[in-house]
């Protein structure tokens, strides 16, 4: 599919709620949510660190904000030594045999995700925005994005995000970029309130939200790195 660039559309066009409130929120919401969910969080860490062994978090590199490279943090959901067995280096199912029984229960409820509040009170990460790719996919690197695609990357990367609501991993990337910048053209407060309520209806359903296709996997050990913290 490609895509035209059909206006000079740029930064300049964000919003003041894009440009300065949202950021607030993110801070707001992120101490609230890093608070309130300490003791869940501590414990999924110990269940990880019981259940198999190796790190309790995941760090991958991912493209941020104006093509600015940041480690995502996940919590490791995979056995040591993942990139030696299945198919290769990529997650096609939850019935993956390199996904612990932890992880299982963590990738389905995308509970995965909780620490990413980490990267959204850092700054490199908002509640609601595209969502960050890996660094050598669906193109190698920020450079070898088309003009057209790179508009997505004006704003930061989400924890939940408009193209993962509405297509998972059913179409093809130049779609799902289309629709990041569909969202990025209309963004307001009640665009992200409207997302956030809709990522928590999924989260309640029985089909996983986890983006399987989209994610090289966690044990890829010459670009991802995995640490204790």
């Amino acid at each position: 599919m490609v895509m035209e660039e059909k206006s000079p559309w740029n930064q300049n066009h964000l919003s003041m709620y894009a440009r300065y409130v949202k950021r607030l929120i993110d801070i707001f919401f992120s101490l609230i949510g890093l608070t309130v969910l300490s003791l869940p969080l501590i414990l999924m860490a110990c269940l990880i660190r019981l259940d198999s062994e190796g790190p309790i978090f995941f760090l991958q590199e991912r493209i941020g904000q104006h093509g600015k490279v940041f480690r995502i943090i996940k919590f490791r959901t995979m056995i040591v030594g993942a990139e030696q067995m299945g198919d290769g280096l990529q997650i096609h199912s939850f019935k993956d045999q390199r996904i612990t029984k932890v992880g299982l229960v963590l990738r389905r409820t995308s509970l995965d995700e909780l620490p990413q509040l980490i990267n959204i009170l850092k700054g490199d990460m908002s509640l609601v925005g595209p969502r960050p790719p890996v660094i050598y996919s669906p193109y190698p690197g920020y450079a070898a994005y088309p003009e057209w695609a790179k508009k997505r990357f004006l704003i930061k990367p989400g924890l939940t995000g408009s193209a993962q609501i509405k297509y998972r991993n059913r179409v093809e990337w130049d779609q799902r970029i289309a629709e990041d910048i569909r969202y990025l053209e209309t963004l307001s407060f009640k665009t992200d309130l409207t997302l956030l309520f809709k990522t928590a209806a999924k989260f309640i359903e029985t089909e996983p939200t986890q983006e399987l296709a989209e994610e090289w996997d966690e044990g890829h050990q010459e670009k991802d790195k995995e640490v204790v913290k």
